[in-house]
């Protein structure tokens, strides 16, 4: 696990979006000599906190002066006459270490932020792309710094050793495997990431590192100082498990290219899509799984994520198939000053079977296939507006369908076939006037949309109540009551149509049209 934390997070985040103005061309008059150069102003970040003005973030300068965060504003600038300031924006320091989390992709696909100012990436099985764990921290610095931002960085086997070290070691180290205890024992308390006053506390009873704390009986260490400082001392030990909160969900299943030189041309990009798909298909086929959603990502120079998806309507792991969903959407990237590395991640892996439909077939490419034309469709249209429907076991005729997958399997029989359905039911049953000649028995005409139609033919009434039991009972009503019949005109057109209701004196009867026959 790696640990990385921006101590001045804030601070560097700030001026990165609030650069300096650009220097003038004009000459400027050289300086004398013996003149020293001023060194810069101390600068510190202000907010409201607890009824008072504060510091939240300073830089090295302030905090050479003695200031810190947490401290009045009025007494550090009292202290500090020319101490620069400016408001905090903590939403926009939110968004920066979010879209950070989606940089880091690049170096792991399992990456959670640890806000305010730190994250976790996991980093297992991923050193060897760069030459061990050394040469692959040594890069993340190195790309974080050239971003303007200062961090301190380590790796452990667990998240609360890595933090710990991150934040109360060198700064840059690695902690051998299985040897976190050690590497601990010399932290102090408060590297265990407890309450400030458990960490204090500690401290006050003599106990400055966590070895000391370590050496203490259990018992004793839990009742005195509670079970949360046993649970992480454990978790940094490797003794309990700790879930992240990752912002992608991780996925075994990943591949990742780096380039010699950068790429930008189209045809380079769709080159390296096919290579990446077909090593991360290879490893699906050995594995005997497939995929449902395929996420690319092409890394540029300035930091950028370039991102596609796409989602299949069947578990599958065919490399042309998934390269052809892929190719339109290339062609809408901007690889701006060229892309350094790509990253191909596999979600929603379920096993596969291998099946030959025929000699003449590949496979899971059977002819007639539906799939590889519900994929086109997807990726081009929109998941939402490729659908079909699918029956569903209720009473109310309107409810009795849904929106499914274009390829779901049928459910079971959801209604009797006896009593047939409409081939068109309307979204919203329809008005009409309709006149029969007593109350139980079907209309003789009715208008429809100012047409009036004459009842050769009915079948019926089939009576649907309201489903009830989903309902509060004080919403039951006589009301929800219908009445349906099946009535064919005059010129053959035959319809669905019922009778809201029950029949009550003074109360006119409401009939309605909900839905056509062929």
């Amino acid at each position: 696990m790696l640990c990385a934390w921006s101590p001045n997070w804030a601070i560097d985040n700030w001026r990165r979006r609030n650069p300096p103005p650009e220097k003038t061309t004009e000459p400027t008059p050289p300086a004398a000599p013996s003149a020293a150069a001023p060194e810069a102003a101390p600068f510190a970040l202000v907010e409201a906190a607890r009824g008072a003005r504060r510091l939240c973030a300073v830089d090295e300068a302030a905090a050479a002066l003695g200031l810190f965060p947490g401290q009045k504003a009025a007494d550090a600038a009292a202290l500090v006459p020319d101490l620069a300031t400016a408001e905090a924006e903590p939403e926009a320091d939110a968004r920066a270490l979010a879209a950070l989390v989606d940089w880091c992709v690049r170096f792991s696909p399992a990456v959670a932020a640890d806000p305010p100012d730190g994250l976790f990436l996991d980093v297992s099985g991923l050193s060897h792309l760069w030459g061990g764990e050394r040469a692959l921290l040594a890069d993340f610095r190195r790309r974080l710094a050239a971003n303007g931002l200062t961090v301190r960085c380590a790796i452990a086997d667990t998240a609360g050793a890595a933090w710990a070290l991150a934040r109360h070691g060198d700064g840059a180290a690695i902690c051998p495997e299985g040897e976190q205890g050690q590497a601990l024992s010399r932290l102090p308390p408060g590297a265990l990431r407890l309450e400030a006053d458990a960490a204090a506390q500690l401290e006050r009873l003599g106990l400055r590192t966590i070895g000391q704390v370590a050496r203490l009986p259990r018992g004793e260490l839990g009742r005195r100082f509670g079970a949360e400082t046993l649970r992480r001392l454990d978790q940094a030990l490797g003794k309990a498990p700790e879930a992240l909160s990752f912002r992608r969900p991780p996925s075994p299943f990943a591949e990742r290219l780096a380039f010699a030189e950068p790429i930008s041309a189209l045809e380079d990009l769709s080159r390296v899509c096919a290579d990446i798909t077909a090593a991360l298909c290879a490893r699906l086929a050995a594995a005997g799984r497939g995929a449902r959603r395929f996420e690319l990502a092409y890394h540029r120079l300035d930091g950028k994520p370039l991102t596609a998806e796409v989602g299949l309507a069947v578990v599958a792991r065919e490399t042309l198939r998934i390269v052809r969903l892929f190719s339109p959407k290339l062609e809408h990237l901007d690889p701006g000053f060229g892309i350094e590395s790509a990253t191909l991640c596999a979600y929603e892996v379920e096993p596969l079977v291998e099946h030959q439909a025929g000699l003449e077939t590949h496979i899971g490419e059977a002819a007639g296939d539906l799939a590889p034309l519900v994929d086109r469709l997807t990726n081009r249209l929109g998941p939402e507006r490729v659908w079909t429907s699918r029956p569903v076991e209720s009473h109310v005729p309107e409810r009795a369908v849904t929106r499914a997958g274009p390829l779901a399997p049928l459910p079971a029989e959801s209604w009797d076939r006896a009593r047939p359905r409409p081939v068109r039911l309307f979204r919203r049953p329809e008005p009409i006037e309709a006149v029969a000649l007593i109350p139980d028995d079907p209309p003789v005409q009715f208008r429809w949309r100012g047409r009036l139609h004459r009842v050769r033919l009915a079948e019926g009434p089939e009576r649907i109540g309201a489903e009830w039991w989903k309902a509060a009972i004080e919403d039951v009503s006589a009301a929800h009551i219908r009445d349906y019949y099946r009535v064919e005109d005059e010129a053959g057109g035959r319809f669905w149509i019922f009778r809201a209701g029950l029949y009550e004196a003074g109360t006119p009867a409401k009939w309605w049209l909900h839905g056509l026959f062929p």
